[in-house]
């Protein structure tokens, strides 16, 4: 099975190459989480790529937070964790695209960059991972306790690594492509 999502990718920075390319790893990504979580409902989500000031803004206004930060996440739905398939299933969906719209993430390419460069992996890997880590808030996990980190974080690297061929390692030479 395979989720129906529609991701609508929103550049808002200069001088990305082949944004094609990584559009197509966001979609990639998106799917395999709502496939792992059981949502096989037709979603949508938006996913917007900006600069290290305009997260830092948006992490002001929203979180009272004034600093940059990787990526931010704006569900539309409530929901518990691993409850995605049937929640998902009961929204009401947009009559305009007959798609449930799930939410909004937000992801600093200047952290994709930085992050990549930190922890020792591919571009690609981290902008999965930052992307499967927003969808997985979208769907109602979070990392507040240890135990919800543990889980959440399992989830991310089982997506990364078991779906998308993904590893943390930068030589891998893995993308996700068509």
């Amino acid at each position: 099975m395979s989720a129906d999502c529609l991701v609508l990718t929103e550049w808002d920075i200069e001088g990305i190459p082949e944004t094609e390319a990584w559009d197509n790893l966001f979609h990639k990504t998106v799917e395999a989480v709502l496939t792992e979580e059981g949502v096989d409902t037709p979603a949508e989500v938006e996913i917007n790529i900006v600069d290290d000031e305009a997260i830092r803004e948006m992490n002001a206004s929203y979180r009272d937070l004034d600093s940059a930060t990787d990526v931010l996440s704006f569900p539309l739905l409530t929901m518990a964790p691993g409850e995605a398939g049937s929640a998902v299933s009961e929204a009401e969906p947009d009559p305009e695209t007959g798609r449930v719209l799930l939410g909004n993430i937000v992801i600093s390419w200047d952290h994709v960059q930085a992050q990549a460069a930190e922890y020792g992996h591919s571009l690609q890997r981290e902008a999965a991972f930052l992307t499967a880590h927003s969808m997985l808030h979208l769907l109602g996990y979070d990392h507040e306790t240890e135990e919800q980190e543990t889980e959440m974080f399992s989830k991310q690297e089982k997506i990364l690594s078991d779906k998308l061929g993904l590893s943390r390692d930068a030589e891998d030479g893995k993308q996700v492509t068509g």
